[in-house]
């Protein structure tokens, strides 16, 4: 119902806080009404390189929008990697391309006169070294597969507690968050009777769950659903 010419941000992957991406299909269809209703388009990856997926998935998404001439900007936002933030935009043609650089240049430049050059040179540093770069790709599959396990170790307590609900979208969610589905009610009691804290929308933080407490949070969230 969005008037025509709206303007949308959307996530490409691991979407930021459901863990819930569209699928190919979905895209398409996404694509398609963006087109026809005229609509600005900015796509963004928050923290992609721990969710550890291809970056042909990572690319599927502008892939659909820029094959039907989407005017589409890439915001490339990697707070949680290097703690610095970039910005592409896509054009149609050199024309508008100029136009676009030149309103950004307008934007960028009353923002700083003499930006530090240590952060550039941190990354250039590393993804420029074969073996940096090689150690530092590994670090950060380490971290996204620590998360994927816990992922997979809290849905496996719940189930051996024997609770009567569905957890598959503990596994089936990607990223940093896992909505959980509890009610505020039952995100209070966890608050009020385990000491454990989230958003009372059921938000887990995955970064926040351990080999050392999987079992702690597993049996609380049972306690507080297995009536429902």
């Amino acid at each position: 119902n969005a008037p025509n010419g709206s303007f949308f941000l959307l996530h490409a992957c691991a979407h930021n806080p459901t863990g819930v991406d569209p699928s190919e299909e979905q895209w398409k269809e996404i694509s398609k009404k963006i087109k026809e209703k005229g609509h600005f388009l900015s796509l963004t990856w928050h923290i992609k390189v721990l969710l550890v997926v291809t970056r042909r998935e990572m690319r599927k998404p502008s892939g659909f929008f820029l094959r039907m001439a989407i005017y589409l900007e890439l915001p490339n936002h990697m707070p949680k990697i290097w703690d610095f933030m970039a910005r592409d935009v896509l054009c149609e043609d050199q024309k508008q391309a100029v136009a676009v650089k030149s309103q950004l240049q307008m934007l960028a430049r009353p923002m700083y006169s003499n930006p530090p050059v240590h952060g550039a040179l941190i990354v250039s540093t590393i993804l420029g070294d074969p073996d940096l770069k090689k150690l530092w790709l590994k670090e950060v599959k380490g971290m996204a597969d620590r998360i994927i396990g816990m992922r997979t170790a809290l849905r496996e307590n719940l189930e051996k507690l024997g609770s009567p609900l569905s957890w598959e979208h503990i596994t089936n969610q990607i990223g940093m968050f896992c909505y959980s589905g509890m009610t505020p009610e039952q995100v209070d009691r966890l608050t009020n009777e385990f000491h454990i804290y989230m958003t009372r929308n059921g938000r887990i933080s995955m970064a926040g769950v351990t080999t050392g407490n999987v079992g702690y949070l597993a049996n609380a969230i049972h306690e507080v659903t297995k009536s429902a």
